[in-house]
């Protein structure tokens, strides 16, 4: 495997001067030219944006909505489609909180689901809104013929992860949202896993909303993510967070809301943030989105397969079906302890518990030893760095059961 191509986006992210970073799943660290983006608004136009007539308030609004305009045409949207978050919990929650569920209606949902994509639906039973768990195989991995049998006319959404972030299982996204279609039922993609990982298309997915985060596979800032919803169901939101900018007329007695998307971006956004998830849209580009898929579904298998032929490891998932994640765990030795040795040994950052995932961590098999280790690579992970991992994962496996 030719690591070359790594060269210049190793040299934007220091941090990798010091440290074996295997933590993409949670956070991408953030590139200078994405840095220099938020230093640029900070230090020549640090202005609110909306409808500033001064120069510099103009200029945060134009870069404020460029970023818009780029993640439209990276996903293959409108720009009216795309509403910004926080993160990606930030829109699920706007989707779960904004239609209007009634007593009897149902939601399918798989259980490998990270917390974010299940307790806005599980919180719905309290409305008499129906949860309907589906299972997934030992892989983590949905049978359409689940959903299918699943779907009745109490369905009102469909909502699956793209690929999980506990198991890096991928699910059979468009296969469900035939489903969805066939049957006249909204459907949502949760991208956190994909975005910047994968080609994505919204149309191909045929979702209705797709929730997406700046901060991990986009490069991007922390606190920065996004919601795409269809302009045909956009009516079907109802706006929680009313206030500055969502409206365009008021009244003593009655208000009159924007047209979206800015309906649903009330109060001050995090102007800084969102410039720079443009400049890391811009980013993503220029290292080509083909070019990082090919180079983590490579290094996924080659870490899958290093660390799978250490005695006393324990791999999850299908090694032909998980991409840019690996969970394992030593046997005998807690997860936690896993993480915390590669750490003090060699300085690989890798996460270990339960991911947010808990049901899904129960699902495999895996709480015993307190969750798993989760080794997560991107663009920037070379061949030589999982052959550290894996050689210090085999230090450690000496001593399980020991």
């Amino acid at each position: 495997m030719e690591d070359t191509q790594n060269i210049d986006i190793r040299s934007d992210i220091p941090l990798l001067n010091e440290v074996i970073y295997l933590d993409a799943a949670s956070t991408t660290p953030t590139p200078e030219p994405v840095v220099n983006a938020m230093c640029d608004y900070f230090h020549n136009f640090n202005a609110n944006i909306g409808r500033g007539a001064y120069k510099t308030a103009v200029k945060a609004t134009m870069k404020f909505e460029n970023t818009r305009e780029r993640i439209a045409k990276f996903i293959n949207c409108n720009r009216n489609e795309v509403i910004f978050t926080k993160n990606t919990t930030e829109a699920i929650n706007l989707v779960a909180n904004s239609l209007e569920f009634k007593k009897g209606d149902s939601i399918i949902v798989p259980n490998i689901e990270h917390h974010s994509n299940f307790l806005p639906w599980l919180n719905l039973k309290k409305a008499g809104v129906n949860l309907k768990v589906i299972k997934t195989d030992k892989y983590g991995v949905i049978d359409i013929g689940d959903i299918e049998k699943a779907v009745d006319d109490t369905t009102k959404l469909i909502t699956t992860t793209h690929i999980s972030n506990s198991i890096g299982s991928c699910q059979p996204i468009y296969d469900i949202g035939d489903i969805a279609e066939e049957n006249g039922v909204l459907y949502l993609v949760d991208a956190a896993q994909s975005a910047g990982h994968v080609k994505f298309d919204v149309k191909e997915t045929k979702a209705d909303f797709v929730s997406f985060p700046g901060h991990k596979g986009l490069f991007g800032p922390v606190g920065t993510g996004f919601l795409y919803s269809k302009s045909d169901v956009m009516d079907k939101l109802k706006p929680v967070n009313l206030g500055g900018g969502t409206v365009s007329k008021v009244t003593e007695d009655d208000f009159t809301l924007e047209s979206a998307p800015g309906r649903f971006e009330g109060g001050t956004q995090n102007i800084a943030g969102v410039i720079g998830l443009g400049a890391a849209i811009n980013y993503v580009e220029n290292v080509g989105i083909e070019n990082i898929e090919k180079h983590s579904a490579k290094l996924t298998k080659y870490m899958f397969d290093k660390i799978n032929s250490i005695d006393n490891t324990i791999c999850y998932g299908n090694p032909d079906n998980i991409h840019g994640i690996l969970a394992f765990n030593v046997e005998g030795i807690n997860s936690h302890d896993v993480a915390k040795i590669l750490d003090e040994l060699k300085d690989i950052c890798v996460r270990s518990g339960y991911h947010c995932a808990i049901p899904a961590i129960k699902h495999i098999g895996a709480d015993k030893l307190g969750g798993t280790v989760r080794a997560s690579v991107h663009y920037y992970n070379t061949k030589e760095e999982i052959d550290i991992l894996a050689e210090t994962v085999e230090e450690i496996s000496k001593f399980a059961g020991g």
